[in-house]
C-alpha cells in the first residue's frame, strides 16, 4: 500500500496563520518499517528551521506546539494531474468565484512552483442555480511533472511532459465545475464551523485536490482556511500628490495626462514589437505610439510616454484600463528622454502631464470609499481587460457602461475569426503554426475563439453579477482587423477606416457576417450555459434603419433575439443621424449609449486617428454639446434609456455634470475616474 505521511500541527492551518508548508510531508511510502521513519522525520520537521523562525514571527510559544501525523491512502495523480483550489480570488479578494490551479503528476510540482499550472475560475452564484459558469479558462506551461520514483533511494521524481500533453487542459469541463461544487461544500462547512468560534460570516478555504489515474476520481486530500486575501482595503482610494515642488529646469516634456497617478521608472525608448520583451516592473516605456500588440509589454511596464496620440489614442485607452499612468501627444518624447535616463512621469495635476528628470518623491494619500458621495444618476465603468474586473467590481459602480469585444480578441484571442474558419486561405507557414498552437487545446478552431471569448466576458459579467453590464459588439477599424494575426489574408486596404468598414456594417456583410457569427455565439454561451443574464449587448456605428433592422435579423439568426431571456440590445449613440432619427431607431433597440469620440469625430467632421488636426478635437465644441442635449431630450421624450460611454465624461467632470443636469440616466466613467467623480458629491 503507497502512502503519504503528513504531518499536521496544533497551530497550523489557523484563519489568520496558516503555518503552510513548515513542516515536511513524504509522499509514495511503501512498507511499514518505512511508515515508521519517515513518521519519525514528520515529528522532527516540527523543529525546522523555517518553523522555528515562522513561529517567532507569530509569536507562539516554541514548545507550547505539538504534532500529529496522518497517514493517507496516495491519491494516485502521479498517472493523472492535482493542483490546489481557493473558494475567492486571492489577488483581489473577489469572494464569488472558485479559482483552481491544475498540473499533471502529484501536487508538488505546483507547491513547490516547478510548473505554471492550467487555471480555471468558476462563478460561485450561478453555479448553485444549476448553471455550467466556467468564466476563465487559461492554459498553464505544464513543462514537467511529479511522479513515482523507481530508484531506491528516492520516493519521488520529477520528469519531463510530452509536448501534446503541455497543449491540452488536465481537467474537463464537467470535472472542473465537481471540484467547484465540493470546495464550495467544503467553504460552507467551514464557515458555519468558524462563525461558532470568531463570529465570521465567511471563512474562505485553500483545498487540496488530487484526481486518481486508477479509477477517475476527484479526491480531496486537504483542506484549510485562506489567510492572505486582499479585499479588507479596497475601500481605500489612494491620491497621488509630488512632495515638494520641482523646480522648472527639472521639466523635460509635457504632454496629455492620461490617469491620475504618479510613477517613476528608468526610461526605455522602444522603437519596434521586437525590443517589447525588455520591459521590467522598473521600466517606463518610450515610444512613438503603440497598437494592440504591444499590450503583454504594457501591463509589465510601470508607465507610458509617446510621441503621438491624444485622449483617444491606444496608448490612453489601454493605460487607463490597465491602471498605469501615461502621458501622450508630446511630439519629440522619443528624443528629448534618454535611454536608461531616470525619470518621474506625473499625471497627477489635471489634463497636462508632466516628465521629470530623476526620482522625485511624491506622497499618497489614502481615502475611505465610505466618505465618497452620491450622484443623481447611476454611475457605471468602462473596462476591457477581464484580469482587472474582480478589482473594479469593488469601486462604487451601477455596473459596467463599456466592454469593448476587440480589445478582448487583440489580448485573448489575437486571430482573426475568419482566418479560424478558413485557415485554408492562409499561406504562410509561420502564420498557420501560431494559430495551431494558440488554438492546439481545442477540438477546433473556431471552438477555441468562442470559448474564450466568452470566458473573457463572463469573468466581467460575473465580476459585477447581478448589476448589468454593456457588452459592444466587435468594433475594430479594418486597419486593426488586418493587425490581427491571419487579418492581412481577409481585411480591405482603406484610406479613411475610421469611417469605413466598421461597426455594424460589418455584422451582415458576406465578408465578416460568419466572424459575427462567432461573436453570437460565445455571448449566448455567457447568458444561457453560464447563466449571466445581466449581459446586454451593443450595436456600434450604426449608419441607417436599413442596417439596424439588418444586424437585429443577424443576432436573431445566430440564437439572440432581443426580449427573449430578458435579452436588451443597446445602440451606440455616435453620429449626426443617430441623433437626428433615435425616435425610429428606437423601434429596434432597448436604448442608446453616446458615444462622445465618435460624436465629436462626426459631428466636427475630424478623423481623430489625424495628429495634424487633433489639436481641434473637443468634445466641449457646442456643435457637439447641442448633439449630446438634442440626443438626450429626445431620448427621454420617448422613453428609452440614454446613457454615455465614451470618454469625455472622464476627462471633463463639469461636463459629465452638464449631462446629468439635462437628463441623461447614467454616465459610464473609466476606473481611474469614478471615485474623484463622486467625491464632488461628498457632503
Amino acid at each position: 500500500c503507497d502512502v503519504a505521511v503528513r504531518s499536521s500541527a496544533t497551530a497550523e492551518d489557523l484563519p489568520d496563520a496558516s503555518f503552510a508548508g513548515q513542516q515536511d510531508t513524504f509522499l509514495h511510502v511503501q512498507g511499514s518499517d518505512n511508515v515508521l521513519t519517515y513518521y519519525k522525520k514528520c515529528i522532527a520537521s516540527l523543529f525546522n528551521d523555517r518553523a522555528i523562525a515562522y513561529r517567532k514571527e507569530q509569536g507562539f510559544d516554541q514548545m507550547e506546539i505539538a504534532l500529529s501525523v496522518g497517514v493517507q491512502k496516495m491519491v494516485r495523480s502521479d498517472l493523472a494531474c492535482s493542483g490546489v483550489a481557493f473558494s475567492l480570488d486571492t489577488e483581489s479578494g473577489f469572494s464569488d468565484v472558485v479559482v483552481i490551479n491544475a498540473s499533471y503528476g502529484l501536487g508538488e510540482a505546483i507547491v513547490q512552483g516547478a510548473v505554471t499550472p492550467d487555471e480555471y475560475i468558476v462563478h460561485k452564484p450561478t453555479l448553485t442555480q444549476g448553471f455550467a459558469p466556467i468564466i476563465k479558462k487559461q492554459l498553464g506551461l505544464k513543462n514537467n511533472k511529479v511522479i513515482y520514483s523507481h530508484e531506491q533511494n528516492n520516493l519521488i521524481e520529477t520528469v519531463a511532459v510530452s509536448f501534446n500533453d503541455q497543449q491540452q487542459f488536465c481537467l474537463t469541463n464537467d470535472e472542473i465545475l465537481e471540484l467547484a461544487r465540493m470546495v464550495m461544500i467544503i467553504e460552507q462547512h467551514y464557515s458555519q464551523q468558524y462563525k461558532k468560534r470568531t463570529n465570521n460570516n465567511w471563512t474562505p478555504m485553500d483545498v487540496e485536490w488530487a484526481k486518481d489515474g486508477i479509477d477517475g476520481k476527484l479526491y480531496i486530500v486537504q483542506a484549510r482556511p485562506e489567510t492572505v486575501h486582499s479585499a479588507t482595503h479596497e475601500n481605500i482610494l489612494q491620491l497621488y500628490t509630488l512632495s515638494g515642488h520641482p523646480s522648472d529646469d527639472t521639466v523635460i516634456i509635457k504632454g496629455i495626462s492620461v490617469g491620475q497617478k504618479i510613477a517613476h521608472g528608468t526610461a526605455r525608448i522602444i522603437n519596434s514589437i521586437e525590443d517589447i520583451d525588455q520591459i521590467d516592473p522598473t521600466n517606463i516605456i518610450i515610444t512613438d505610439m503603440t497598437n494592440p500588440d504591444w499590450v503583454p509589454a504594457m501591463k509589465q511596464a510601470a508607465g507610458i510616454i509617446t510621441n503621438r496620440g491624444g485622449r483617444t489614442c491606444h496608448a490612453a485607452i489601454v493605460s487607463r484600463e490597465l491602471g498605469i499612468p501615461a502621458i501622450v501627444g508630446t511630439q519629440d518624447a522619443t528624443e528629448k528622454i534618454v535611454h536608461g535616463q531616470t525619470i518621474t512621469l506625473d499625471c497627477s495635476g489635471g489634463t497636462v502631464g508632466t516628465v521629470y528628470n530623476g526620482h522625485i518623491p511624491f506622497t499618497i494619500a489614502r481615502v475611505s470609499l465610505d466618505n465618497i458621495g452620491t450622484a443623481p444618476v447611476p454611475i457605471m465603468v468602462n473596462i476591457a481587460d477581464p484580469d482587472s474586473a474582480f478589482k473594479t467590481s469593488f469601486l462604487p459602480t451601477a455596473g459596467i457602461g463599456l466592454v469593448r469585444l476587440e480589445f478582448i480578441i487583440t489580448n485573448a484571442l489575437k486571430i482573426h475569426p475568419m482566418a479560424l474558419l478558413y485557415p485554408e486561405y492562409i499561406t504562410d507557414e509561420k502564420v498557420k503554426t501560431t494559430i495551431e498552437q494558440l488554438t492546439a487545446a481545442y477540438n477546433t478552431k473556431t471552438e477555441f475563439f468562442i470559448e474564450q471569448l466568452a470566458c473573457a466576458v463572463g469573468m466581467m459579467a460575473a465580476a459585477f453579477y447581478p448589476r448589468p453590464i454593456i457588452v459592444r459588439f466587435s468594433d475594430f477599424k479594418s486597419n486593426e482587423y488586418y493587425n490581427l494575426i491571419g487579418g492581412s489574408y481577409f481585411e480591405p486596404i482603406e484610406e479613411n477606416p475610421m469611417i469605413g468598414f466598421r461597426g455594424a456594417s460589418r455584422y451582415y456583410h458576406p465578408r465578416y457576417k460568419e466572424g459575427f457569427a462567432l461573436e453570437c455565439a460565445a455571448m449566448k454561451i455567457v447568458r444561457e450555459r453560464m447563466g449571466l443574464t445581466n449581459v446586454k449587448m451593443m450595436i456600434p456605428f450604426v449608419r441607417s434603419l436599413k442596417e439596424a433592422e439588418s444586424v437585429i435579423t443577424e443576432m436573431r439568426n445566430n440564437g439572440l433575439e432581443r426580449g427573449v431571456n430578458g435579452l436588451e440590445v443597446i445602440m451606440m449613440c455616435e453620429l449626426p443621424c443617430n441623433v437626428m432619427q433615435i425616435e425610429e431607431f428606437g423601434e429596434y433597440f432597448d436604448g442608446f449609449s453616446i458615444g462622445s469620440n465618435d460624436l465629436t469625430q462626426t459631428t466636427m467632421g475630424i478623423d481623430r486617428d489625424s495628429a495634424l488636426v487633433s489639436a481641434i478635437f473637443d468634445e466641449r465644441d457646442l456643435a457637439v454639446r447641442r448633439m449630446l442635449v438634442r440626443a438626450i431630450k429626445e431620448a427621454n421624450r420617448i422613453g428609452k434609456y440614454i446613457g454615455i460611454c465614451g470618454q469625455a465624461p472622464s476627462d471633463f467632470p463639469d461636463l459629465a455634470e452638464f449631462l446629468i443636469e439635462t437628463g441623461i440616466n447614467s454616465v459610464s466613467l473609466t476606473p481611474d475616474t469614478v471615485i474623484p467623480f463622486l467625491m464632488r458629491y461628498a457632503q
